[in-house]
């Protein structure tokens, strides 16, 4: 490990720069989904294709994040950041520019490896650089990727696509990454290079490790176009990479210098804090992702009218997130009520959600989302807090690999299984409806007027979607409340960071 620097304004500078290009590394994502249309019109490309534009891009990134923190370790933290920042700029910039459909795919594989190696070093740096008092700040800093630059994304998209700049998209990253570079540069020290870490590089470890992040994503973001068990490319891609994942697990637990040091699970808050954590990222879809999807597909609502439903939730997070750093840094409040209390306002949002109906509009959702809005970073600051306090500075590369690649692999299988659960729940209400439909039509032969009958499926569909939705609420308490009962049961009391004794 480097030496401890004394913290000074300089070195915030520094760590601002790696906030920034975090947050760009997410919402630059979330941009591309949300302005999909826009981007497969201008090239005239289908669903199909387009779709990978997202899936190359997510398996690059989650692959990335396992060999983030040994290579930031290993080319010196500062040169690693400015690298990873300028390529993510750049690689912005070139994504709109390319001529043809391949070269637009490999652009964004390189781009999702840049994104993939920025995120993790936002925790590297706040645990390593940031004083025993400011530490839960910087924690605070990291849970705004999780529940601030997400939102950001379709704000963001509906003012290029009200401009009909739809490269804008993609660009809005670089003067933002050129400006994290400069202050990374400017900020944080030069550590001294270390090549000679490579001659004890797990190499089986990440091939293994790679195949299997990789396999997994591919597999779980194209097993719904291609109809799952019934394609045997998904078939062979979900078996390969879970027994690379097995195998990569296997061969961690044993090797001197992993990427996965697996025995940090034996610790209670470090393990607790990976599973809520993963668990957690099904709960973010109550956030936006549902209200969205019922804007957009029921009330028809255009992407500039979403703008006031997602700063509803990103804007509060600038100061809520600080201010629950804020309250837990005290020795006489225990963090793991102040999780269950944000557990419970996250209950309370999807018991509301469970009453959609077809009549709701934008408005309907403004108490779901405060209740999202506070509950979030309640549940995810006193997390890190439990989950970083049981590790030690040696172990902070290491920890960083396991938090943040499966964090971004279970974002990717919680959207998963949420679009198969509403594809499942919409077939199976409209299969009800309509035979609802047909009973009562015979036993009111004759009452039913042409006019309505020629509505009918789009009003059945409509329908099928509504209670879907609400159905999707409701899948999501008992998530909900098995976190309240590890909270209750599994971490130990966690205390704010000390000061180092001597």
């Amino acid at each position: 490990m480097a030496t401890p620097q004394n913290f000074t304004f300089r070195l915030a500078l520094g760590l601002v720069g790696i906030l920034l290009a975090s947050l760009m590394s997410g919402v630059g994502e979330r941009v591309t989904q949300t302005a999909l249309n826009d981007i497969l019109g201008h090239w005239g490309l289908g669903h199909d294709e387009g779709s990978w534009l997202s899936t190359a891009y997510s398996a690059a990134e989650v692959s990335m994040m396992l060999l983030a923190g040994w290579l930031a370790v290993t080319l010196s933290l500062r040169r690693f950041a400015i690298g990873a920042c300028l390529a993510l700029g750049v690689l912005s910039l070139l994504v709109p520019l390319a001529d043809s459909y391949p070269l637009m795919i490999g652009l964004r594989i390189a781009q999702g490896l840049a994104a993939g190696s920025i995120l993790p070093l936002l925790m590297m740096t706040a645990l390593r650089f940031l004083p025993w008092h400011s530490k839960l700040y910087g924690l605070s800093a990291y849970a705004l990727t999780a529940t601030f630059g997400p939102y950001m994304a379709a704000p963001l998209a509906a003012l290029w696509g009200t401009l009909g700049a739809w490269d804008l998209v993609f660009w809005e990253t670089l003067p933002v990454c050129l400006l994290a570079a400069a202050l990374v540069s400017f900020g944080l020290p030069q550590d001294p290079v270390k090549l000679e870490r490579f001659r004890q590089f797990d190499w089986l470890g990440a091939l293994l490790g790679i195949g299997a992040m990789s396999s997994l994503v591919v597999g779980l973001t194209q097993g719904e176009r291609l109809d799952w068990s019934s394609s045997g490319l998904i078939c062979v891609l979900l078996v390969t990479g879970l027994v690379l994942l097995v195998a990569f697990l296997l061969h961690e637990w044993s090797h001197p210098a992993p990427l996965y040091k697996l025995q940090l699970l034996g610790r209670r808050n470090f393990a607790f804090g990976i599973v809520t954590l993963c668990l957690f990222m099904f709960l973010v879809l109550a956030a936006g992702t549902i209200p969205m999807g019922y804007l957009t597909s029921i009330q028809g609502y255009r992407a500039l009218e979403l703008v006031p439903v997602s700063l509803t939730m990103a804007l509060p997070q600038l100061v809520l997130a600080p201010l629950v750093a804020s309250l837990i840094n005290r020795k006489a409040v225990d963090s793991r009520y102040v999780m269950a209390i944000g557990l419970l306002l996250i209950t309370g949002s999807c018991l509301l959600g469970s009453q959609l109906t077809g009549e709701w509009n934008r408005d309907n959702f403004t108490v779901l989302q405060m209740l999202q809005t506070f509950g979030q970073p309640m549940v995810v600051v006193p997390l890190l807090m439990n989950a970083t306090g049981a590790i030690a500075p040696t172990d902070g590369p290491f920890a960083t690999a396991m938090v943040n690649s499966l964090r971004a692999l279970f974002s990717v299988f919680a959207a998963t299984v949420y679009g198969h659960f509403m594809v499942e729940r919409q077939a199976l209400h409209g299969t009800r409806l309509i035979e609802s439909v047909g009973v009562r039509g015979n036993e009111a032969t004759g009452l039913v007027a042409p006019s309505q009958l020629v509505e009918l499926p789009t009003r059945i569909a409509e329908q099928s979607s509504v209670i879907s939705y609400a159905d999707a609420y409701l899948a999501l308490i008992p998530i909900a409340l098995f976190l309240l009962l590890l909270v209750a049961f599994l971490p130990r009391r966690a205390y704010p960071p000390q000061p180092p004794s001597h």
